[in-house]
């Protein structure tokens, strides 16, 4: 089943992080970015945060489960989605522990035929 718009506007809303926080559609679920640095997916209309320390000492209690099939166990966030400060903290903290994007290499230059 694939994530609603609604859900990732929601998601997006509640994060209340205006233009820092992104999103882009990937196999009709969503990665969710911070600053650039993917904090977070919607899959299933269900929010799985990136494991890190972040997740383990901010919401220790969240269930975990794969965002799709053959994928390791993240926490769902889906819990804190009411709770506007405790969401955002926890996507900040995940931020500042993820690595920063790789730069995008440049398209090669096409040739124009005369």
């Amino acid at each position: 089943m694939a994530t609603d718009p609604d859900f990732i506007d929601y998601v997006a809303e509640q994060i209340a992080l205006g233009a820092r926080l992104t999103h882009k559609k990937m196999f009709g679920e969503y990665a969710v970015y911070i600053d650039g640095k993917v904090v977070a997916f919607a899959c299933d209309n269900s929010l799985f945060i990136k494991p890190s320390t972040a997740a383990a000492s901010l919401a220790p209690d969240l269930p975990q489960r794969p965002p799709y099939p053959g994928a390791k166990d993240y926490p769902v966030a889906d819990e804190l989605l009411d709770d506007s400060d405790a969401i955002r903290a926890l996507v900040l903290e995940t931020a500042a522990l993820m690595p920063p994007p790789k730069p995008r290499r440049p398209a090669p230059a096409r040739s124009r035929a005369k």
